[in-house]
């Protein structure tokens, strides 16, 4: 399955009558193979080249056709146009003969589907399917060019054998070309299209010998959370990922794995120079061994005590925030268990942020805990809270104010 802007979406599919209907099974498939929801609404004349039971299998969902229910016609139970209209994330009419081109320029609404296209409020796309004449008819180029400046997305038809047999322009799109079609389209519209962010995440290791280590707890969730969310808003995301073992979703996200802090910093300084939104979940460690052991120390060689020297790791944030260009925004977060406003307030000056984000450590936001709460402070003194909640969701409403603000 694709992920992608069409994943998850709930497409209302269009069937008009034209011989590209047959396409339409292979289109519901495709549709949901790239992880759609998939509604269809067909007009009378559709059944004529595809059944209902075909496209109502393939989608497994009832279809459409009518605005009275067919089988309750008696009692006058009816599929309502606005409520199939509002459901629908997305709405695709393919194949859309010239007929029903030309209903949707004029608004006549005599069959359910251009009712249907009346009542959405969602992104429209059409796939026109016809004859070379028809197509090129001044007709048909006068109703595309209306239906594009009121804001339906036409995908221009394909050139090939017509089922005429005349050679040329007409036919409909395939449906992987189409799907290909609209997630490009879509991509292109979200806020952070064709930038890069950057996100490091999870714990650091600092190795005392090959098996012990000084480390903070973390699994990533917070970081991953809004890697994820910022792919869903069209970003190539790399990840910074520090040695978690927590189950996390890392489809689609360039990961990057360290151990260290002095890893990780040489890996976001790598990366941070091509990206616009950086950051910082990490729970990094805050001191390494001086000197660490390259074998086991044993029980054997110790006393009832053990001192170790350490020295402080390098700080990322700090050294992110003085590379800073003007272009660029620089988020940290602060993990605190008191004074937590005061500490991040001044964190932000100290290391150069354009905000810090601050959840203080309880027993519903702490580590292995799957919510979150947060307060986010910005350079220029706004504020911003975020009770509890799922940190899926936390990431996606994170990434919306981050975005917001920064614009």
């Amino acid at each position: 399955m694709e992920i992608g802007p069409l994943y998850k979406r709930k497409v209302l599919l269009g069937v008009s009558g034209s011989i590209a209907a047959y396409k339409s099974a292979h289109l519901v498939r495709e549709l949901i193979k790239w992880g759609a929801e998939v509604q269809v609404v067909m007009t009378t004349a559709a059944k004529d080249f595809i059944t209902p039971l075909t496209l109502s299998t393939l989608s497994t969902r009832p279809v459409y056709s009518t605005f009275l229910k067919e089988e309750e016609e008696q009692y006058g139970v009816w599929n309502n146009h606005v409520d199939l209209g509002l459901w629908a994330d997305l709405m695709l009419i393919a194949p859309t003969s010239s007929n029903t081109l030309s209903k949707l320029v004029t608004g006549a609404c005599d069959d359910l589907l251009s009712a249907v296209y009346m009542s959405a409020k969602c992104p429209v796309y059409v796939a026109p399917a016809m004859d070379l004449d028809m197509y090129k008819n001044a007709a048909t180029a006068s109703n595309i060019e209306v239906l594009e400046s009121r804001g339906v997305v036409v995908l221009p038809a394909e050139h090939g054998e017509l089922a005429s047999g005349l050679i040329g322009q007409g036919r409909m799109a395939e449906p992987e070309a189409i799907c290909e079609f609209i997630t490009s389209h879509l991509l292109k519209q979200l806020p952070l299209y064709g930038k890069n962010v950057l996100i490091n995440a999870g714990p650091t290791h600092e190795h005392i010998d090959p098996v012990r280590y000084i480390g903070n707890n973390s699994t990533g969730q917070m970081g991953v959370a809004l890697a994820q969310a910022s792919k869903s808003l069209g970003a190539t995301v790399t990840l910074v990922l520090g040695p978690t073992h927590h189950p996390l979703d890392l489809k689609g996200l360039q990961v990057i794995r360290v151990v260290s802090a002095k890893e990780m910093l040489t890996a976001m300084q790598e990366y941070y120079p091509s990206s616009v939104l950086t950051i910082c979940t990490a729970a990094v460690s805050d001191f390494t061994p001086v000197d660490a052991e390259d074998k086991k120390l044993k029980k054997t060689s110790m006393t009832g005590t053990m001192s170790l020297q350490l020295e402080q790791t390098p700080d990322i944030l700090a050294a992110l925030g003085a590379a800073k260009k003007p272009n660029q925004k620089l988020v940290g977060f602060a993990l605190e268990t008191n004074n937590g406003e005061d500490y991040a307030k001044e964190k932000l000056v100290r290391k150069n942020a354009d905000a810090i984000i601050l959840n203080m450590l309880s027993s519903k936001t702490g580590f292995e805990s799957n919510t979150n709460a947060v307060d986010i402070f910005f350079q220029d003194g706004g504020e911003l809270s975020f009770e509890l909640m799922d940190k899926s969701l936390l990431g996606k409403q994170l990434l919306e104010a981050l975005i917001e603000k920064f614009q």
